[in-house]
């Protein structure tokens, strides 16, 4: 039982001895202490005062003198209808010795239920960009959170890989490549072809210029120019399955997924099923066709097929366009379907953008039209939009914001900062040193990125996220890296430490200390919160009060230089324990902690 289950079970007892009443959980308030108030955690007295019909401050110090009989509580104050109870010290380090001795600390137990989590959604026509980097790094923090809260998690990715922005990129390279592939061009595969769809809309815009020129309307100009109509021939020739079509388009989809997996792998995000548009879109036909017949659906004179979502509050929702060809939305109904067939999934979460709202209250609403029972139960984690200080990232103009690009830009500002402080380390390689500039330049991307509520839009500055100090990974990572400096000077014996032996001989827990401990004890508490809330942000929040904390006792009080072997040996191991909580909370945002700095 953690403190607030113990102190619960104290009042319930004290309550049941004193006023003869059984006290219910929500009762039962608990909160942090004030700071210009004496003791740890303060209970509410208010919801007894009633029962045991008696003043306020009278119930309090009644209940009060009942808890000191515990061993947990040393003593109390009572102020009006608020009880503060200071715990003991012995109590507080043998929380210290069961979290060193937890391997597992802060992860929940083990639920039995299976959560499927969807997120980067890349098209196969250009690179990952910066709005994918916050989707890659929400998601995959996202699934080490709820598996830290005993979920059985799957990672899982659908790639976009059929559509009339795909045949732009296609029908580019054909008109303009002249045979150029990745090994010619020395370009990772998914840079090469993003180069083709830019170069689509530079030719299109073309077109459409010269058809304004001559008197036709933008609007119409954009239907006629030939470009979109050969790209739109190459889409039915696609889904006719025409064999020239669609070599061409495995062959430039294999040079894409090349350059996604080296992209995702630097990136620290990884899946455990990728899904295919290509594969799953006729699944997504059939079902449509289905509720064409069962009447769910209806069908206009041109031929297309839509959803008539008035009664639920929407519009008319287009499931099939007038030449048969599937819409996003006709996808997604086929790969909910193929996913809830391949794993017992109890909850399905999508991490997709705010601006895609409207879509996914849409597909819940037709994945239960067409009975599937799991419809109503999607969860869309929405999240903001990210921008970089000079504005927003744009993708068809050849101004995206790529995600390699951004990554070696961290990287190498992680370098020339963290220059000065690395060489200050003696025997360290030429390697470790790159390897350290990759950690924190990472390191710093992740955690600036997640550390804003997910449900905000965002400004990413590369400047203030690499800064070493203030609420940033270098300096969270820096903070580990300098205990892990102190603990190499040492052995620890861990036997030294034992709380009764210790407070006993007269010990007691400097304030500093006191603090860390609690700090400590708050961690399962926030992956609970982190999980519930699917929120990165709430480990980032206590992974840098933590970090502070720790500065704060190192700058106070003296590890390795304390004469007194007892205190020493307790700060040796809660400074290693403070090491574990902040490895084990960066790794859930997908952070890792160099060992130097």
């Amino acid at each position: 039982m953690n403190l607030e289950q113990q102190i619960s079970s104290l009042v319930k007892a004290a309550v049941k001895a004193l006023y003869d009443v059984d006290a219910a959980d929500n009762q039962i308030q608990l909160q942090k202490t004030r700071p210009e108030f004496e003791g740890n955690i303060t209970l509410v007295v208010f919801p007894f005062v009633k029962l045991a019909r008696k003043a306020p401050a009278q119930v309090a110090a009644e209940i009060g003198e009942e808890l000191v009989k515990s061993d947990i509580i040393a003593k109390y104050n009572a102020v009006q209808g608020f009880l503060n109870l200071v715990i003991d010290d012995a109590f507080w380090i043998q929380q210290l010795q069961a979290i060193n001795a937890d391997d597992q600390y802060g992860r929940q137990p083990e639920r039995h239920q299976l959560m499927m989590v969807e997120y980067s959604s890349p098209n196969t026509n250009k690179p990952l960009h910066l709005g994918h980097v916050r989707n890659n790094l929400l998601g995959y923090s996202i699934a080490q959170i709820q598996e830290a809260n005993g979920w059985n998690v799957v990672k899982t990715n659908i790639v976009n890989d059929r559509g009339i922005h795909i045949c732009k990129s296609m029908l580019a390279w054909l008109k303009y490549g002249n045979g150029e592939t990745p090994e010619s061009s020395g370009k990772k595969g998914d840079h090469l072809i993003g180069d083709y769809y830019v170069r689509f809309d530079v030719e299109y815009k073309k077109q459409i210029a010269e058809l304004t020129s001559k008197g036709m309307d933008e609007e119409t100009a954009k239907k006629e120019a030939p470009l979109m109509k050969e790209a739109q021939e190459m889409l039915r020739k696609w889904e006719a399955n025409d064999p020239e079509v669609r070599g061409l388009w495995a062959k430039m989809n294999e040079w894409v997924y090349a350059g996604f997996d080296e992209t995702y792998k630097r990136m620290g995000v990884s899946f455990d099923k990728i899904y295919y548009e290509s594969n799953t879109y006729l699944e997504g036909k059939s079902e449509v066709e289905k509720g064409l017949a069962s009447g769910q659906f209806y069908r206009r004179e041109d031929g297309s097929v839509w959803a008539d979502l008035t009664k639920d509050g929407l519009d008319e929702k287009l499931l099939l366009r007038s030449d048969g060809t599937s819409v996003y939305m006709t996808q997604d109904i086929g790969t909910a379907k193929l996913r809830f067939q391949d794993f017992p999934i109890d909850k399905m979460v999508y991490v997709v953008g705010n601006e895609q709202e409207y879509h996914f209250k849409v597909l819940s609403i037709l994945l239960d039209r067409l009975g599937f029972p799991f419809g109503k139960e999607l969860v869309h984690f929405s999240y903001g939009m990210v921008e970089l200080p000079n504005g927003k990232m744009k993708s068809r103009e050849g101004t995206v914001v790529d995600a390699d690009d951004l990554m070696d830009k961290m990287i190498e500002d992680a370098r020339d900062i963290s220059k000065d402080k690395v060489n200050t380390l003696q025997g360290i390689t030429e390697q470790e040193t790159n390897e350290i500039a990759r950690k924190v330049g990472l390191g710093a991307l992740k955690y600036f990125i997640l550390k804003v509520d997910p449900r905000k839009n965002m400004l990413f500055n590369p400047a203030e996220s690499i800064d070493f100090n203030g609420n940033t990974g270098p300096f969270i990572q820096y903070t580990y890296a300098r205990i892990q400096s102190v603990l190499r000077k040492v052995t620890l014996a861990e036997d030294t430490i034992n709380g009764e032996a210790y407070t006993r001989a007269g010990g007691t827990l400097h304030p500093k200390e006191l603090d860390l401990i609690q700090r400590l004890c708050e961690y399962p508490a926030a992956v609970r919160a982190a999980g519930e809330e699917f929120s990165p942000a709430i480990i980032c929040n206590y992974a840098y009060a933590l970090a502070c904390e720790f500065n704060s006792f190192y700058h106070d009080l003296s590890i390795l230089n304390e004469p007194d072997e007892h205190k020493k040996a307790l700060r040796l191991l809660l400074s290693a324990n403070v090491a574990k909580v902040l490895r084990s909370a960066m790794a859930l945002l997908g952070i890792e902690m160099p060992e130097r700095m």
